[in-house]
């Protein structure tokens, strides 16, 4: 990948702060709202004059008006990005990642591109500030109210979420992929690149065809074990400084089997998430 969209990723990470809680695993934990939130409720039929099949039909349309929101995070070579596909394509949700974003408003030139760029030359990080007033535009034009939003990769620290809050942006389910240290190690520095395609291969997981590809393929400057090490360690840290803020809908996923079986256990995850939602504004 090339250098520049290094530099985005990296500024979108601030220092991390936080100490470690535990997170629960396998099952999603339901607390009371926060203040200042309230269900959508229906008034039942016998305060209203309605019968049943128009209040069945308010509490169905109440409940389309209240699509799901999600947050995923996982390590590098975690599988987050396969897996955003395919929550994509079954829950049709609007899939937002800060570093797309930034891309994107920088090559646009917008006020919010601008300012970023000013940062990311001078070898800054990119100030909170900057990076969710895109976010929050994002998340406010009409498809991702409509339709719901899949947050991705973000936000990276204690701070940014805590902008968010601010804002009242907040996930229904916040999904944390879990891989073996080990096997994220081995997925990273077996990726290769083909400059002419732009295809990803893996040596030992999804070799080149023949031997005039493997001959051209690239590995990514920061593809090293070394590398990817320090890269754990700073997703770490930021996790565990989001952990106080989403633990009563942060659930881990685990990442270390096959691509259908993790997204298996991410579907019945939303479904519930879901269907609790729809219980919600129906009652």
């Amino acid at each position: 990948m090339a250098s520049s969209t290094a530099a985005a990723f990296s500024a979108l990470s601030p220092p991390p702060v936080g100490a470690e809680r535990p997170v629960p695993q396998g099952r999603l934990l339901f607390r009371a709202s926060r203040a200042g939130s309230r269900p959508l409720r229906i008034n039942s039929s016998r305060h209203q004059g309605l019968s049943p099949a128009p209040r069945a039909a308010k509490a169905v349309e109440a409940a389309k008006a209240d699509p799901l929101n999600v947050m995923i995070a996982g390590a590098p070579a975690s599988g987050k990005g396969t897996q955003c596909e395919l929550i994509k394509a079954k829950y049709g949700l609007v899939h937002i990642s800060a570093g797309d974003l930034l891309r994107a408003e920088i090559a646009t030139g917008t006020d919010n591109g601008k300012q970023a760029k000013e940062f990311m030359e001078k070898g800054k990080l990119v100030p909170d500030e900057i990076v969710v007033n895109m976010v929050k535009g994002r998340l406010l034009q009409p498809d991702a109210q409509e339709k719901g939003w899949l947050l991705d990769g973000y936000p990276r620290s204690y701070s940014q979420a805590m902008a968010l809050e601010t804002l009242g942006i907040r996930p229904d389910i916040f999904i944390l992929l879990d891989v073996p240290d080990e096997l994220l190690v081995e997925r990273v520095v077996g990726r290769r690149l083909d400059p002419e395609t732009g295809k990803i291969y893996h040596l030992k997981y999804s070799p080149p065809e023949n031997e005039e590809i493997a001959s051209r393929l690239t590995q990514r400057f920061d593809d090293t074990e070394e590398k990817v090490k320090l890269r754990l360690q700073t997703h770490y840290q930021n996790i565990e400084s989001l952990v106080s803020i989403y633990e009563d809908v942060i659930v881990k996923v685990k990442g270390d089997t096959t691509v259908e079986d993790v997204f298996g256990e991410i579907d019945k995850l939303l479904t519930s998430s879901l269907d609790k939602k729809t219980e919600m504004v129906a009652s």
